[in-house]
């Protein structure tokens, strides 16, 4: 059975009873309701553990940090106002950065929709776009990836989204990298796989690969999304039948010094290798055994290629 949560609401109730009731100082008492709620065997990974700023003259609860940048940037968002959106995103996502609790709190209150919206905003923008990569921000916090990534793409419209800001951004390496990689991670049921490849995103992913074969960061990231779509039966035949396998044999030789690119580039293999004799046939022929080998040999501590 699964460890006991509760909401933030009710950490930051009793961190204010703790200073009402029983006159301890901000401190003490974060640190009275963490103890409190851990000897009731509550899973507190999903609680910002931090005092509220105190509530308005008019009894008005304030929020914690997280969430009046969130609201800052909603603002700057519902304004289109480019000038102020990057330095409202590279606010919020220093933030987010800062611990998984505050990522899991915005996603809560209504982060990716915002976060989404500036994407599409900031696609015609080239100085707010490298911001809005969304980074490891609020991909899989905690255990609720695939309840999340849900949220992202059906109450979001975030795959199509991406999926056009990679489209309108080509030549910024560092962004597509960081695009594939949020990708890689909504791609966590059949359908959300099938819709990537619909959307355009199967075609743009091996031509990237293609275009940044010298960008070992694109490269992998490319690859760890490929590995992730073929995860879907029918996407692995659509993934080799869009000529991705070479590409993903070249990458594995010419990187053959990352290990990292090498793990990914063998899984991606292995994926497709995955229950289709026909795709096994083609990656012997495009020489991939033999480039896993090498991958193997040059990396002989890295158990992940291994």
């Amino acid at each position: 059975m699964g460890s006991k949560q509760i909401a933030q609401e009710t950490f930051d109730d009793a961190v204010q009873e703790n200073i009402t009731e029983f006159e301890m100082d901000p401190e003490e008492a974060v640190r009275e309701a963490v103890l409190q709620f851990e000897s009731q065997g509550v899973d507190l990974s999903n609680i910002v553990k931090a005092l509220r700023p105190p509530a308005s003259e008019n009894g008005q609860r304030q929020k914690h940090q997280i969430l009046l940048t969130l609201d800052s940037l909603s603002r700057a968002v519902a304004e289109a106002d480019m000038a102020e959106l990057p330095e409202q995103l590279s606010s919020f996502a220093a933030q987010l950065r800062e611990q998984l609790a505050s990522r899991y709190l915005a996603g809560q209150k209504g982060a990716y929709a915002v976060l989404l919206r500036a994407c599409q905003l900031a696609a015609g923008d080239r100085a707010a776009l490298p911001v809005m990569t969304l980074d490891d921000d609020i991909r899989a916090p905690f255990g609720h990836a695939h309840d999340h990534a849900r949220m992202i793409v059906l109450e979001n419209d975030g795959l199509r989204v991406l999926i056009e800001a990679a489209k309108a951004f080509r030549d910024n390496p560092g962004v597509l990298s960081e695009l594939c990689a949020t990708l890689s991670r909504l791609s966590v049921r059949n359908e959300f796989c099938q819709d990537i490849v619909d959307l355009g995103g199967l075609n743009f992913m091996v031509t990237l690969l293609a275009d940044c074969m010298e960008h070992p960061d694109v490269v992998r990231q490319v690859l760890s999304a490929l590995r992730a779509l073929a995860g879907n039966d029918d996407v692995k035949d659509a993934i080799v039948g869009a000529g991705a396998t070479e590409l993903i044999v070249l990458a594995l030789s010419r990187h053959l010094g990352s290990a990292q690119v090498c793990e990914q580039a063998c899984a991606a293999l292995c994926m497709l290798a995955l229950r289709k004799p026909h795709n096994c046939s083609v990656i012997m022929e495009s020489g991939g055994a033999l480039a896993a080998l090498q991958a193997m040999k040059a990396h002989p501590q890295e158990v992940a290629v291994q």
